[in-house]
């Protein structure tokens, strides 16, 4: 296959054969409903390759763009690089929450200091609860936080606030944020929240990569491996936005989600059990494209896909 690069397994924790996928994924704080926003496929071996940042910056920004700035980034380790905090700070429309790396510099009370000494000095009087599902099992987490006030060194002139969460692991969890802090308990533990939220995009990139075998594809150019990953997308995006939110789609969805043929019910993710449920039905209803279809391949022999706004 066409520009096959080094990616590393998030199942096998091991480093193989593959493609990186960029995703960006909309969802509300403490909700259950999510949006694909979109996504892209690249590798380091294309020849149009500049570097990782690039592709992710190039992304974003795209994303921030068709939503007129609305939403927060939410990041996780890899996002405190450098050259995406000057820029997004830099901006006053980015808002963001990005976890931070304990050797990672900021400003506080003027002097700079790493992520590790000021989560050392933060002071974390909430306490909080939380239940996590993670491979079908449940763990209990008994957390504590809080905030220190700082600033990025590269960009001082805005503030920015360090959220601090002990209890997840040995060591705690620093997120820095654009979101104005106080000493109140909702305040803090809604920043918490809505970094967590970051676990249900983790699971719906999960879903896009098995529910449509997008994995299993075995198209061997470059741009036809782009160029199929917008419609993985659009289907994901039809099971999650409009079956089951839409109306007249109410009856459909219902049915769709009977045809999945689930023995144990449909799971808290609904989503995979939409997917099967439309394979299900599709594989009844069979079809293709009509015999007397021809392309028109006279000046490119790849079909291409023209994405189009409503």
């Amino acid at each position: 296959m066409e520009y096959l690069a080094e990616v590393r397994d998030g199942s096998e924790k091991t480093l193989c054969k593959g493609y990186w996928l960029c995703a960006v994924v909309g969802c509300e704080v403490n909700e259950k409903e999510i949006v694909p926003l979109s996504q892209q496929l690249w590798s380091q071996e294309a020849p149009d390759f500049v570097s990782e940042n690039a592709v992710i910056k190039e992304h974003v920004s795209a994303v921030l763009q068709a939503t007129d700035h609305r939403g927060i980034l939410v990041y996780d380790r890899g996002g405190d690089r450098r050259e995406f905090l000057m820029s997004w700070t830099k901006d006053e429309r980015v808002r963001y929450i990005v976890r931070q790396r304990g050797d990672r510099h900021l400003m506080y009370k003027g002097k700079p200091k790493s992520g590790d000494g000021l989560a050392a000095l933060c002071k974390t009087p909430y306490a909080e609860t939380v239940v996590r599902e993670k491979d079908g099992k449940e763990k209990t987490y008994f957390i504590h936080f809080g905030f220190l006030p700082v600033r990025l060194p590269e960009h001082p002139e805005r503030s920015l606030w360090l959220v601090v969460v002990k209890g997840f692991g040995s060591e705690p969890m620093m997120l820095l944020t654009t979101e104005p802090m106080r000493l109140n308990r909702k305040v803090v533990w809604w920043a918490v929240s809505a970094y967590m939220t970051r676990w249900r995009i983790e699971e719906t990139i999960r879903f896009i990569k098995q529910s449509y075998e997008f994995e299993d594809i075995r198209v061997l150019t470059y741009r036809r491996l782009q160029n199929l990953a917008v419609p993985a997308l659009a289907a994901a995006q039809f099971a999650a936005t409009w079956l089951g939110t839409k109306a007249k789609l109410e009856i459909l969805a219902v049915h769709v989600m009977e045809a999945s043929k689930r023995i144990f019910g449909v799971p808290d993710f609904k989503y995979y059990a939409l997917a099967d449920g439309l394979s299900a039905i599709f594989k009844r209803v069979g079809g293709g494209l009509p015999a007397d279809h021809e392309p028109d391949v006279d000046s490119d022999p790849q079909l291409r896909i023209v994405l189009c706004s409503p």
